[in-house]
């Protein structure tokens, strides 16, 4: 972790993952009410921000965001409805990795279909070098997700970025929403790209575990600089203009 980074307030967090809501509509991630996006609420270990169970993404407000636990109980006070269920892939996600203020979770298309692939995802794109190595795979075990499977995933993510859920979606985590986000965009391209190259036929491009690797080396260089930052401030400017009150 950076020291040098300002601390995080809850309405920092609640800003950026409204944002992240309204940013994954508009990119086509979103599967009507369905799947979820989290983060933790700084100050206070065991609880977490999530959207209102009902909305679609493109409604979500900084202001409408519920406060859950671990569990996907509600403990701001609010009665609002969420989808504990739904929660709990982000409850054991956030218990495991303390470190990671967000978690997104997405049938996003090409992701779902990446998902279907056993090769999972092959360094064939610049996208794919920064995630090379960093993804894992989860079996599919049902719609149902007990305590079993709860352990079986976060010991499948460990200290990796992400994981490919097959004939699920996917799932990615970052020190921030804005670098979820951004991890999640690579993600879905790099998708996108493979899936492509395979439909069109032939032979695929696939570059060398030592071509992967130092690809992967540079893109994340020293760690002072962590995906989202650069980024994250056009996006918010995008909003704006497109999809404005997601602040509110």
């Amino acid at each position: 972790m950076n020291e040098a980074r300002p601390t995080r307030t809850e309405q920092d967090v609640r800003i950026d993952l409204a944002a992240a809501f309204r940013l994954a509509a508009l990119a086509g991630w979103d599967d009507t009410v369905y799947t979820h996006l989290s983060a933790t609420v700084p100050g206070e270990p065991g609880a977490y921000l999530i959207n209102a169970f009902g909305l679609g993404f493109y409604e979500v407000s900084a202001s409408g965001l519920v406060k859950v636990d671990l569990h996907g109980c509600v403990i701001d006070g609010s009665a609002r409805p969420v989808n504990p269920s739904g929660f709990a892939i982000h409850g054991a996600v956030h218990a495991a990795r303390p470190e990671v203020e967000c978690v997104i979770h997405l049938h996003a298309p090409w992701g779902v279909a990446l998902a279907m692939r056993p090769e999972g995802l092959l360094p064939t794109s610049q996208w794919a070098m920064r995630l090379y190595r960093r993804l894992g795979r989860h079996a599919y075990e049902g719609l149902a997700l007990g305590a079993d499977e709860q352990q079986r995933l976060v010991r499948n993510l460990g200290a990796l970025d992400g994981l490919i859920l097959e004939n699920h979606g996917t799932l990615v985590v970052g020190r921030t929403v804005a670098e979820a986000f951004m991890l999640m965009h690579i993600l879905e391209r790099a998708a996108q790209a493979q899936l492509r190259a395979l439909a069109a036929g032939g032979p695929v491009a696939v570059a060398s575990d030592q071509l992967a690797e130092r690809s992967y080396r540079q893109w994340v260089g020293d760690g002072s600089e962590w995906d989202g930052d650069v980024e994250w401030p056009a996006l918010l400017r995008r909003l704006d203009r497109q999809s404005p009150g997601y602040a509110d």
